[in-house]
């Protein structure tokens, strides 16, 4: 038996090396070196730089147009919010006994395996002003008053663009959700079915608590997403006009790269890696909160 041990604990070592070397190489150094870095004034390409203290910091609190990109984020971040519970009832749905399921399965997941960038080319002539197939339909069911310059109003340019990211990753959360229903012990259901439990008293007392990791998981997700978003507002809009659309990673792509100040856009990204923890925690509290709440009712 302790020779049995020693092999296992030898086999998890060695099976573990490979994945922390890796974690290490390209995840723990890269986020010291970016730390680093944004105490910098580096320009992204010169031999030397100059250590300038919370310079960068400074400027980063005090850049107006870097705030407008942060508030832009929070429309894809409340968007997405707003819809889990949506995406929930959807997927308790589906793995019910439905007609069509698994044609209805595909239907949902499928936008989330295409190209972002095809997608985000598909919708920018979707609701192009010119012949967009939007606005064709509006004017077909009598609706011209509803069209609108849908990608370059800066009042509903985020919302739109919001209402695409929805479209191509909805289905993946659904199908998270979905795997973690069927994954639930179908005994502790049908007790809850014999003792009388109607669907909306298994959804709320034993689907939800069950699933709590996957909750967790997607709204973790939900804070990366919203705050990372590129490819939608850049292919899209290019984060116009001016910086209506523009979100936080676009606007510190474009300063690392098209103004050379790898400095400060370190400082945004540690900035972010910042928000995500920080937003998660909060969101993670309030949320199991309110459900503990509930469940005392």
């Amino acid at each position: 038996m302790n020779s049995l041990e020693k092999q296992k604990k030898r086999f998890i070592v060695c099976s573990l090396a490979v994945p922390m070397a890796l974690l290490i190489g390209f995840v723990v150094f890269p986020a010291f070196d970016l730390i680093r870095m944004s105490f910098t004034n580096w320009d992204g390409y010169s031999k030397t730089y100059d250590a300038i203290g919370f310079d960068n910091y400074t400027a980063m609190f005090r850049n107006r147009d870097l705030w407008l990109s942060l508030r832009n984020n929070a429309v894809y971040f409340f968007g997405h919010l707003i819809f889990i519970p949506i995406e929930l009832m959807f997927a308790v749905l589906l793995t019910s006994r439905l007609r069509a399921a698994k044609f209805y399965k595909t239907m949902v997941f499928m936008p989330y395996i295409i190209n972002g960038v095809a997608i985000s080319y598909a919708f920018s002539y979707f609701f192009s002003p010119i012949n967009g197939a939007f606005d064709e339909i509006l004017t077909v069911f009598h609706l011209e008053n509803l069209i609108r310059n849908w990608l370059s109003d800066p009042k509903i340019v985020n919302f739109v663009l919001t209402v695409v990211s929805l479209w191509r990753f909805s289905g993946y959360h659904v199908i998270l959700f979905m795997a973690a229903l069927q994954s639930l012990p179908q005994d502790v259901q049908e007790a809850a079915r014999v003792d009388g439990a109607n669907a909306w008293q298994m959804f709320r007392y034993i689907q939800i608590p069950a699933i709590m990791l996957m909750v967790d998981f997607v709204l973790f997700d939900n804070i990366r997403g919203a705050l990372q978003v590129f490819d939608i507002p850049y292919v899209m809009t290019s984060g116009g006009p001016g910086y209506a659309s523009s979100t936080f990673t676009l606007y510190t792509i474009d300063t690392a790269f098209k103004y050379s100040n790898f400095g400060l856009a370190s400082t945004m990204a540690v900035a972010i890696m910042i928000m995500i923890v920080v937003i998660y925690l909060i969101q993670n509290k309030i949320i199991h909160g309110i459900i503990l709440k509930g469940g005392r009712k």
